[in-house]
């Protein structure tokens, strides 16, 4: 140590910065870092600084998020503020924004906005449908938004029964007030099949008969395609007149395929049809013959295109619109050999296959009808005699 030649050749400066070799254990001293290593970490410190302050927004707006979802969905799926049932029109071409100020309006959502956020949420906004809807008290947006969703409209329906003309059904059809428009001006007879028809409220009086032409010539084409071979019938339109008469011949269904026999066996031998339902739409139209006016004998006698009594075959058109039984009926009759009928004074009838046979028949229905006139006759003069008395 006392050596001079072993001193290390350092200066006060380093001597100050630095001691190396010290005898006494301890550490060197800290070497000072350089000025650009200070500045970069300065700034490394402001880039941990903004980025913690980055996320800290993060994920305080995904909190808030959270909050808000939350709260939407809560009112979304709680009950809602409608107190009574209420029905409501949504319109065609109505937008999501129009469909809300509705509902709300109505009192049936208690928040438009809710109510659009989460149709978008769940992707529905191009899904909601128009018509006409029932809403149950304190139903929630989320039921609402189903409701219209799988457009649970409120359904009509509107009835034509079996036989019905196209005067009577053009009168039922604008007789009812929630169908709207008119109804077209030119139909045929026979072009339009009977049945229950489900609308909903804004559907039009055109396409009501529309949908019924529409039922009408699917089911025609595929009887005709199914018909027995060996049918007198020319054409689908044969059909339906032949299917008209037996409709307004017997209104029990299990009669019909024997009628339609009966009238098919008269064009195979060339008879005449003598059906009395054709001579009452040759005086009457489809108006039909005014109730209780029985046929007359003068009736039969008149000559009128309808009146099969004097045409031969098939009139010109149908006398009324038959049933899917009636069609199916004549597209397939029975074989028989029966060539006449007659009523039984039950509501049916009995068939025949002579002239003999039918003359009989129609003595016996003679017989009971005389005998129904005694007896309402009867009783008719004992509920007057209290009354007299």
């Amino acid at each position: 140590m006392g050596n001079k030649k072993n001193r290390l050749n350092v200066s006060p400066l380093q001597t100050k910065r630095f001691r190396l070799g010290r005898s006494d254990g301890l550490e060197p001293e800290e070497v000072p870092a350089p000025p650009g290593a200070i500045r970069s970490r300065v700034a490394r410190s402001g880039w941990v600084v903004f980025l913690n302050f980055i996320f800290t927004c993060i994920m305080l707006g995904l909190l808030l998020g959270l909050v808000l979802f939350a709260f939407g969905k809560a009112e979304f799926t709680k009950p809602g503020p409608l107190l009574g049932k209420q029905v409501v029109s949504i319109k065609k071409g109505s937008s999501l924004s129009s469909i809300s100020t509705v509902l709300h309006q109505k009192g049936i959502i208690s928040d438009s906005t809710i109510f659009k956020i989460g149709v978008r949420f769940y992707r529905n906004q191009s899904k909601l449908s128009a018509g006409e809807y029932r809403f149950e008290p304190n139903v929630s947006m989320q039921e609402v938004m189903d409701i219209l969703a799988e457009g649970k409209a409120i359904t009509h329906s509107v009835s034509f029964p079996e036989g019905f003309t196209i005067y009577q059904i053009a009168k039922r059809l604008e007789a009812n007030e929630i169908l709207k428009g008119d109804m077209p001006r030119v139909l045929k007879e026979g072009s339009l099949l009977p049945d229950t028809y489900i609308f909903e409220r804004g559907a039009t009086r055109a396409e009501m008969v529309e949908r019924m032409r529409t039922a009408q010539n699917k089911l025609l084409a595929d009887l005709w395609e199914k018909r027995d071979p060996d049918l007198p019938l020319t054409s689908p339109e044969e059909l339906v007149i032949l299917a008209s008469i037996v409709e307004k011949e017997t209104g029990i269904a299990s009669e019909r395929p024997r009628v339609a026999s009966v009238f098919v066996n008269r064009l195979r031998k060339k008879m005449r049809l003598q059906s009395d339902p054709t001579i009452i739409y040759g005086l009457f139209g489809g108006v039909g013959k005014p109730k209780g006016r029985p046929i007359y004998k003068s009736d039969i006698e008149k000559k009128t295109p309808y009146n099969t009594y004097h045409i031969d075959g098939l009139p010109p058109t149908p006398i009324a619109n038959p049933g899917r039984e009636s069609l199916k009926a004549v597209a397939n009759p029975l074989k028989t050999e029966d060539i006449f009928f007659v009523a039984d004074g039950t509501g049916g009838h009995v068939f025949a296959k002579t002239l003999k046979e039918h003359n009989n028949n129609v003595a016996n229905w003679r017989k009971l009808e005389k005998k129904k006139a005694a007896e309402k006759k009867k009783k008719e003069a004992e509920e007057a005699k209290p009354a007299a008395q």
